[in-house]
Parts: C-alpha cells; structure tokens; sequence
C-alpha cells in the first residue's frame, strides 16, 4: 500500500470539516469556554491545526508530552534521547517534576524529568523565550537534578550509600527562540558541554549538559547529516504539513507521529484542552520574562544613575577646583591692585617731590640771575 493511501501526511481539511469540529465545540459549553479564552493567535492556530494546515506544536509542553510521553509511547521518548545524547539510553519512569524542601518551598520544576535504566536522571527542558542568563539556568537544573538523585539513593541506600551509587544527570534545553549568544555560532545548533581541569586532570564528573538552539537548527546553512538526531529535530521543527512530505520522504518511520497528530482531529476536546493548557503555560512564561526583562532594564537604569552620579560629583570636583583657582586668582588680583595702588602712590609722591625741587631750582637759578646782575652792575 503506497503511502498516500495511508494518509501519512496530513492534507487540508475542507472547510465544512472545520465548521462541524467547531459547531461540535459549541455544542460543550466547558470546551466553548476555553475556545473563547483562546487570545486570537492562538484561535487561528487551532483552526490551522484543523484545517490541515499546520501540525501540533510539539515544542509546547503539552504536546511535546503527549506525543512523547513513555506511558501512551513505550520507546519514543528513548529514541529521542538517545539520539540526542549519542548512546542508546532506556527510559524506565517520568518523575514527578516538582519537588518541595522540608520547609515547604519549590524546588525548580522540571519540563519533563525521566528516571534511565542505569539510574542516571535526565531532563528535558523547552523554552520558548531567550530568558536572561542561560548557562545560571542550566546549572541550576543541573544542580537539582543531582540534588535529587543524591538525596534519594542515599535514602535508599542507607549505611550502605558510596558516592559511586550517583549516576550522571543530564540536563537537555531545546530553545524555540534563542539567545544572542547562540548565534554567534551560527555553523552550530547543538552544544554538548561537561566540566574538565585545564590540567587534563581526568575525573568522572557526573553533570552533562545539551543546549539545542532549534531557531539556529531551521536557518542551518549548511547540509544536515541524515541521522535520527536531524529527524526529531525535524519532527520539532517543522509545523507547516507543507514541508511534512520531504521530512516524512527522507524519514518514513515519522508518518506515524504524523498520523497520530492527524488522528487527534477527531478528539478535538483534547486538543482544545492541550492548547488552552499551553496558553497557560506561555501567559506565565511571558509574564516570568517580561519581570526578568524589567528587573534588567530596572537594573541598568541603577547603573545608569550610579554613573551619572559618578560624572555629576566628577563635574562638581573640577568646578570646586576652578572657583578655587578663580579664587586664587581673585586674591593675586586684589594683591595685585593693592600693589599698583601702593606704586602709585609712591609716584604721585615722587612726582610732588619732583615738582617742588623744579620750584626751588626755578627759585636758584632766579637768585643766580639776581646775584649775576648785581656783580655786573659793580664791575
């Protein structure tokens, strides 16, 4: 039977088909209810959805578990990892993703947190916002994943615990929408990292991390190696059933994820339940970013301030040193004109000195004229 008759890639859904899917939703006023609290987007992703003309979006939560769950999927969500972590890996359970302290408080609640057939824990994260500080997040995660397996094979071990009994944690962060940083490596879209020594000091430490950037993975310019790991990362990728044909050509074993997306129009209850779910998730996603990206503003504004400050003190210094030296210079000038004062002072004393010796050389020299005149008149 050829794959068409099969109907591995879904096609367009008429359009009465999408008027009796949503007349079957009014029908329920619970699902008309959540239909409405749909914002408009994602009202129009829906109706995309049951048209045909878009798949689910399986990089949201909801759908990302449904399609991968272990429980309805025995085998998936192993394949899945394992193509990501580059060895064959079991998933033996889904852990409960939040945990709480003795006092009460959260601990970091994880997307979808699996327990692996040597023990080892992984934990697969989907942001779909750049949230500020990546790598402090994805040690975070990391942190607690070991945190937990620590805190619960000691308590099972007991006396008996050895530290060799904690199995590796690996934390898994696909990004819908990646931070700057990823795209300063444009040739890349996968990133494996562990913790070494510079020294070559050779320890076995039990953190690994993967950080896929899928914006980065669909802008990829160069050819993709033709591997499971390009398949599910095409399967998350791809949303428009126009491209699903040349992913399912290169892939055949993905028309049967297709076809369950495309089984899932006849039970649109849980899809509309998935989506309104997922909306949930994004509004409190959002608001969580947007707080992060108004501390960082509120931030920058307070160094922004503290420098303008450090400038205005800076500008305030050199103006307290100008009226110094103006005041320096103001002081030399009064001593200045109290000494041109005192100068011409003498001067005009010099001058009157001056004047009275022409007056009395004037009187001589008439008291010579005299005497001269009285030794002629004697001769």
């Amino acid at each position: 039977m050829s794959m068409q008759k099969k109907r591995t890639i879904p096609s367009n859904r008429p359009q009465g088909e999408i008027s009796v899917t949503l007349q079957k939703i009014k029908e329920s006023p619970i699902l008309y209810h959540q239909y409405e609290c749909l914002d408009e987007r994602w009202k129009q992703r829906f109706l995309d959805y049951c048209s045909r003309k878009k798949t689910l979006p399986l990089t949201y939560d909801p759908f990302f578990k449904r399609i991968f769950h272990p429980n309805l999927h025995p085998g998936r969500l192993s394949h899945f990892l394992s193509s990501i972590l580059g060895k064959k890996v079991k998933v033996v359970r889904i852990l409960q993703g939040e945990e709480y302290l003795l006092d009460g408080g959260a601990l970091l609640i994880m997307d979808l947190l699996v327990e692996l057939e040597d023990g080892s824990l992984a934990n697969c994260e989907i942001q779909k916002v750049p949230y500020k500080f990546p790598g402090q997040r994805m040690s975070c995660y990391s942190a607690d994943l070991l945190l937990r397996q620590y805190s619960r094979v000691k308590g099972e071990r007991g006396a008996e615990f050895k530290y060799a009994d904690v199995k590796p944690v690996y934390t898994i962060v696909i990004y819908e929408k990646s931070a700057g940083v990823f795209h300063q490596c444009p040739d890349t879209y996968i990133h494996h990292g562990t913790t070494t020594f510079d020294t070559g000091l050779n320890l076995e430490l039990l953190q690994e991390y993967w950080l896929i950037a899928l914006d980065v993975f669909r802008e990829f310019p160069y050819p993709r190696d033709r591997s499971e790991q390009t398949a599910w990362l095409s399967l998350l990728a791809t949303e428009d059933t126009a491209d699903v044909e040349k992913v399912v050509a290169e892939y055949p074993w993905l028309a049967e994820i297709y076809r369950e997306m495309d089984n899932y129009l006849n039970k649109p209850e849980e899809v509309l339940n998935m989506f309104s779910e997922a909306l949930k998730i994004m509004d409190r996603n959002t608001v969580q970013y947007m707080i992060e990206e108004q501390m960082d503003q509120i931030m920058d504004q307070y160094e922004q301030i503290e420098e303008q400050q450090k400038r205005i003190a800076s500008q305030k210094e050199q103006i307290q040193h100008q009226e110094a030296q103006i005041h320096s210079q103001k002081t030399q000038i009064h001593s200045q004109e109290a000494q041109i004062h005192s100068q011409e002072a003498q001067i005009h004393d010099q001058k009157t000195q001056l004047s009275q010796k022409d007056l009395q050389i004037e009187s001589q020299l008439k008291e010579i004229a005299r005497l001269q005149k009285l030794l002629e008149e004697k001769s």
